[in-house]
């Protein structure tokens, strides 16, 4: 969790409910509000100019979502949208910035969850300027995977559907499940009950 919910509430925070597909931000509005998951999923997404989704993140309970963006005067560069029934604390920006000023520990882990939005950043961008699809997945999985505690092979279950797995590293989804399927022959990770264990 970035903030504690009860500090949140205690600073006047509201929560709003999303339905799957709604949008809590679009991409070009200005950012007014920070924003944290209590319950559900989101994913920040783009859209190219055909129309194609580029799944930037999918962030789950207790995570933020777009508070980079208040630290700068520019728009939002993506989407956030519900992929489940959400629930969304929602603070504004000039509330947020009032708390970090007043708390050292508070601001000190907003610092440490951006770094750690920073180097997904910086992991993703080296996977996928691989051309070989089986390295992009695979530092995907990695990512998620640095996480547990458990590094034994095929410990992670890898909480993603194929699709979101395409659209995080930019392949088209038959080329991740083909790729996938391949990796499983290679012994990379293993497919159990349709669900991915790396």
């Amino acid at each position: 969790m970035v903030i504690d919910e009860n500090i949140l509430h205690s600073a006047g925070a509201e929560v709003r409910d999303y339905k799957p597909a709604e949008n809590i931000f679009c991409e070009g509005d200005t950012p007014n509000y920070y924003y944290q998951i209590i319950k559900g999923e989101v994913k920040l997404n783009n859209y190219n100019e055909e129309g194609k989704e580029f799944i930037q993140n999918i962030l789950t309970e207790g995570q933020s979502c777009g508070e980079a963006i208040l630290f700068i005067d520019k728009p939002y560069p993506m989407n956030a949208e519900a992929l489940t029934e959400c629930s969304v604390l929602r603070l504004h920006k000039s509330i947020f910035f009032n708390l970090l000023s007043h708390s050292p520990k508070l601001c000190m882990e907003v610092s440490s969850f951006l770094s750690q939005r920073l180097y997904y950043k910086f992991i993703m961008m080296l996977n996928i300027s691989s051309q070989n699809p089986a390295i992009r997945l695979k530092g995907l999985m990695d990512y998620l995977k640095s996480f547990q505690d458990d590094v034994t092979p095929y410990s992670f279950m890898v909480p993603l559907t194929r699709q979101q797995m395409a659209s995080l590293t930019g392949l088209c989804v038959e080329t991740a499940i083909r790729t996938i399927k391949h990796m499983e022959k290679d012994k990379i990770l293993k497919i159990e009950n349709r669900k991915i264990l790396y």
